[in-house]
């Protein structure tokens, strides 16, 4: 197609799996437009509701922070940005900088909290014992995380917190967690289910856009990219389902946004069950599937770990 499929101007980028061309103008507002429905969709947002925004200083975080600001800043939503640093040398330095820029520029305030602080120990600190351990790096990193991310929060007063996951990063959790065998967990990707056991709601405005879509978006709108990666991402399974998926969308243009729309139709029936497989960690009081949740459960491994190596007295107590 040699014109916009919206105002008929030079194209810019063709989806692929639908066939619209889109000249770089009216890309750059799809984007805004499809997340916008998306959060509507799903009701993810409310009138005048303080949203904390989980800003990596990732391309995709960055991007979910720039686009919420102009939709929501403008209706009276207060915004907060949130980062964690997982203290993972030569990495993160360079993202927290990132963030504070751009949270800056936007005139959005910018907490910033750290596994040190939160845990009593980095991220580097709780996996070099690679060969002692089951769980892969992501595992450990996600599950301390998302526990930052909610404290933080928790802490600006937030009743929402918005994660830059896109439709590539639903679809893989779906594929991993079939692979795990966690079918139970599945409710809890529903989006349009909320949890009333969880302190926060948590959405995911992107999770209907590709990739490289945001990642087009980002370049777009100047938002700066990290020189380095994480040193830990291509460790587990995670990044075999992302490689295998690749594969196939390439092949068969579409098949990512397939699999989302026939795995949301898998998880609308597990959703009811969520809450049943939920209850307070035995520990923390925090909600889990368990009776210790996995925060307590890894956390005691790592501290047992940290004191084998160091002074009694370097990280405190547990």
């Amino acid at each position: 197609m040699d014109r916009c499929s919206a105002c008929g101007g030079t194209p810019f980028y063709t989806r692929r799996y639908s066939g619209q061309a889109l000249c770089a103008s009216c890309f750059d507002d799809s984007i805004v437009e499809k997340t916008r429905k998306t959060i509507s969709k799903y009701s993810m947002i409310g009138p005048h509701e303080r949203v904390a925004i989980a800003v990596s200083g990732g391309k995709d975080s960055l991007s979910l922070l720039k686009v919420l600001v102009g939709l929501y800043a403008p209706r009276g939503n207060s915004i907060v940005a949130v980062s964690v640093d997982e203290g993972v040398a030569g990495y993160r330095d360079e993202a927290l900088s990132h963030a504070r820029s751009l949270a800056g520029e936007l005139g959005v305030e910018h907490l910033v909290v750290s596994y040190k602080e939160m845990f009593g120990f980095s991220l580097d600190e709780a996996l070099d014992w690679e060969e002692e351990r089951e769980a892969s790096s992501c595992s450990f990193c996600g599950v301390f995380r998302r526990r930052a991310i909610d404290e933080a929060a928790q802490r600006a007063g937030a009743s929402v917190v918005a994660t830059a996951h896109n439709l590539d990063d639903f679809v893989q959790t779906f594929m991993m967690n079939l692979m795990h065998g966690d079918v139970a967990r599945l409710g809890w990707l529903d989006p349009s289910h909320t949890d009333r056991s969880f302190p926060l709601r948590r959405v995911k405005p992107f999770m209907e856009l590709y990739e490289e879509e945001v990642a087009l978006y980002a370049h777009q709108a100047g938002v700066p990219l990290q020189s380095v990666s994480c040193p830990y991402m291509h460790e587990g399974l995670r990044s075999e389902v992302r490689d295998y998926l690749n594969m196939m969308e390439a092949n068969h243009p579409g098949f990512k946004n397939v699999l989302l729309h026939s795995s949301l139709d898998v998880i609308s029936h597990y959703a009811d069950n969520s809450e049943k497989h939920s209850a307070p960690c035995t520990q923390c009081g925090r909600t889990s599937s368990s009776g210790l949740c996995n925060v307590c459960r890894m956390r005691a491994a790592v501290e047992e770990h940290v004191k084998s190596r160091a002074k009694p007295s370097a990280f405190g107590g547990g």
